[in-house]
This record gives structure tokens, sequence and C-alpha cells, in this order.
């Protein structure tokens, strides 16, 4: 937090919850969905967000997915609608943000989403599929921090797909994860709306 300004990706937002109702379609099912302040896009889904939900191929029915920095859970919401045979973990350093996907979770009985603190993941676990829109704006060191601690949890044969605007450095960072990984396979799957969505394959 600097100073009366508060981040999505703070651990405990300090400004009333202030929950409200959205109707949203998430899988091609128009669904109604508990939002707040304190979170990323507490109106809806964001631009980006469906861009990669748009772009990306369906996920498997089956498997251990991950949205990394799952907000309210648009991501989460939509791989559990998709593959009810999966485990998908929703994942935040945000509390308000997993309080959030656990009741839209719950209200639309998709039990098969884990929101979770990000220490809370066994350490074990390993991703068939990972969606994410990161947090850019907490910077590219912290950035790149949480892209190690998470990109290389990809199972063997797994996917993520990454969506990151182009004005906020999209090709640098799809040069950094090619230099960091030369054994994973990145390209630019596809590019909307100023967006490029990242396909990294382990």
């Amino acid at each position: 937090m600097t100073g009366d300004v508060e981040h999505y990706f703070t651990a405990q937002p300090a400004s009333p919850a202030q929950l409200r109702e959205r109707s949203v379609t998430l899988a091609g099912k128009s669904i109604n969905v508990v939002v707040a302040s304190g979170v990323f896009s507490p109106d809806g889904v964001d631009r980006g967000t469906a861009v990669l939900l748009n772009e990306v191929p369906d996920p498997p029915g089956v498997g251990t997915f991950l949205d990394l920095g799952c907000g309210w859970g648009p991501i989460a919401l939509t791989l559990a609608l998709r593959s009810p045979g999966a485990i998908v973990y929703g994942v935040d350093v945000n509390e308000r943000a997993l309080d959030l996907l656990r009741r839209n979770a719950s209200r639309h009985g998709l039990s098969w989403i884990r929101a979770v603190a990000p220490d809370a993941v066994p350490a074990d676990v390993r991703f068939d599929l990972i969606w994410s829109n990161p947090p850019i704006r907490i910077g590219k060191a912290a950035l790149h921090e949480l892209l190690q601690s998470w990109l290389p949890r990809l199972a063997p044969g797994g996917t993520a797909y990454l969506v990151v605007a182009k004005q906020l450095g999209a090709d640098s960072l799809q040069k950094w994860i090619a230099k960091q990984w030369p054994d994973f396979a990145v390209d630019r799957y596809a590019s909307d709306k100023g967006f490029r969505v990242l396909r990294v394959q382990g």
C-alpha cells in the first residue's frame, strides 16, 4: 500500500468489502457472481482476462489446473465449469479475493475448486494446465519471482497460458521466459485488443 492507495495484491484489504452481485458470462453460461472492492477487476471480467478466456483452447476434462492470481475467480470458475473432473487451484495473496472465489464456487456447486494462499498449495502438486492474468503491476522483479515459483511446477507435457498487455511488456516477458527456461517451448499463442497470450509448454 502506498499512502492511501490500496492495491489488489494487498494481502488484507483494509477497505470495506462492499459485496455486490454481477452477471457475467463464463464458459458460455450467464452466471451471477459476488465481487467486491479491494480485489482486481471488482466490477466484472477485465479485458485481459476476457481475451485469455476467448483465445485459449478448451481445457482437458481431467487434471490438476491452476489459476495464478485468481482474484474473485473468473478463470478458476471457467476451468471448473468446463472440466468438472479436474482439480482447480485458485491462488492469490489477497484474502478477500480467496473469500470471493470460495463464495462463487459454493453458489455454483463447484466443489473441485480450491481457493488457497500460495503457501497452502502442497509442494508436490504439479499442474497440467495454468491459466493466468498475472499481476504485472507488482513490478518486474516480483513478477519474475512469482513465475519462477510456479512455472517450474508444470507437469511434464503441461501448458501455461499467460495474458499480458503488449504495452506492459508482453514481448519482453516472452523473451525472459524463453531465456530462463530453455527446455520450455514459449510462443505467442494469440494477440487481441492490445494483449498477448503467451503459451509456455513444459
